[in-house]
């Protein structure tokens, strides 16, 4: 058995699925220990109440105005006082850009084993190991950690989603801290964000996504609409990206986002090894491409050869005769 802490995830206000998963996955892995979980931010407190349905012994709110924008100096000695006040032997964060900058700081500081982007992981306690993916997603390696605080980054949609109604009262403990200028080195004064207000690319259930075959920027307009009927959200290859037709926040690949979504529709995407990093583990791989040669029929489930321009219309129609 083992102590474990998730640090939550938060966007705009409020907690990302991964959270939740992280949270089934402290359950399974405590095996009858405690599991807590801490939110770090600014007027958080209010996210506390429903953490014990799914798991949590134990939730540590750090509310303070510092942590209203993440910043690594702040962030890291508010996390470092709730370790110190919980002692877990396990710490799960998500594969986030703030879990990957923030867990090999604490990491470094106590000295601790870490393993990032793990996928899944087998047995309890001292036989904890965890798994993930190398090499484009054609091999998993596993990795334990034999001594001390164990620190993993967790992929999002990844562990099973639990489904809640434990119960549990989940306890609430404020946690003061005292920040000091060293603390406080870097200073965010705002931030300027998308008003994107869509399914979080990186937790959506179904992805489309395109490539340098959707030919301009309006080519993109094709895959929103079919990502809108989808309930999904929209990708890109770095080679869209590069030749302006999107933005690089939808870049998914070995430089960009890993997704892992129940469906990938992958639009004019020839399938350079780079991007395949980043999507080769979605449950169902559709490829659209004229190029019936094309290395991403290789690692699809199903493929249809043809323009994409004419071939997404069709099956955007074809769906809203279904699902709407």
């Amino acid at each position: 058995m083992a102590k474990v802490l998730v640090v939550a995830d938060m966007r705009r206000g409020k907690l990302r699925n991964v959270t939740f998963e992280m949270l089934g996955a402290a359950s399974a892995i405590a095996n009858g220990d405690a599991v807590a979980i801490t939110l770090l931010g600014k007027n958080v407190a209010g996210l506390a109440k429903d953490l014990g349905d799914f798991g949590a012994d134990a939730v540590y709110v750090v509310d303070a105005p510092e942590l209203e924008n993440y910043n690594s100096g702040t962030y890291r000695k508010a996390l470092l006082t709730v370790i110190d006040q919980f002692n877990p032997g396990v710490l799960l964060l998500a594969h986030s850009a703030i879990g990957r900058d923030l867990a090999p700081m604490v990491a470094a500081r106590l000295g601790a084993g870490q393993v990032s982007d793990i996928t899944s992981f087998e047995g309890t306690g001292e036989n904890l190991t965890f798994v993930r993916s190398i090499y484009a997603g054609k091999a998993f390696t596993k990795v334990s950690v034999k001594q001390g605080l164990a620190i993993a980054t967790v992929r999002p949609n990844n562990l099973t989603l639990p489904a809640g109604g434990v119960g549990k009262p989940g306890t609430v403990q404020n946690v003061s801290v005292s920040f000091e200028p060293a603390d406080l080195a870097t200073l965010v004064k705002e931030i300027m964000a998308k008003a994107n207000q869509g399914v979080d690319l990186t937790e959506a259930k179904v992805v489309v996504a395109g490539g340098r075959g959707v030919k301009d920027a309006s080519g993109f307009t094709l895959l929103e609409q079919l990502a809108d009927v989808l309930g999904g959200a929209v990708g890109s290859s770095r080679g869209a990206c590069d030749a302006g037709y999107c933005d690089y926040s939808l870049q998914i690949g070995q430089t960009g986002k890993v997704v892992t979504p129940d469906l990938y529709i992958a639009c004019g995407i020839s399938g350079a090894i780079q991007h395949l990093a980043g999507m080769s583990n979605s449950k169902v791989i559709v490829a659209i491409n004229k190029d019936p040669e094309a290395p991403i029929f290789q690692m699809s489930d199903y493929g249809i050869v043809g323009d994409l321009l004419e071939v997404v219309p069709r099956l955007t129609e074809e769906f809203k005769k279904i699902l709407v």
